[in-house]
């Protein structure tokens, strides 16, 4: 996985990310990246090389990527 969070890294766009695991037995974790567009992250994820690096992992993990937009919530967080 470092190889891919490595690359990610380097693509423009790219602000941050963070990897939670579950707590207990199921061996879940996710990955949450933030990028200045969207249009900067499918720029990343559909180029060759992350492709490649990404097909290393398909055997050993189910992917499920998803955009979200950020909602501001009155009192508890800002958009």
């Amino acid at each position: 996985m470092a190889n891919v969070t490595a690359f990610m890294k380097r693509q423009p766009g790219f602000i941050s990310t963070q990897v939670h695991r579950a707590i207990g037995e199921n061996p879940t974790y996710l990955n949450y990246a933030v990028w200045e567009s969207t249009a900067d992250f499918r720029t990343a994820f559909t180029h060759p090389e992350f492709q490649a690096k990404l097909s290393k992992y398909r055997s050993l993990a189910v992917a499920s990527p998803h955009l979200f937009q950020k909602v501001a919530v009155p009192g508890i967080c800002v958009a």
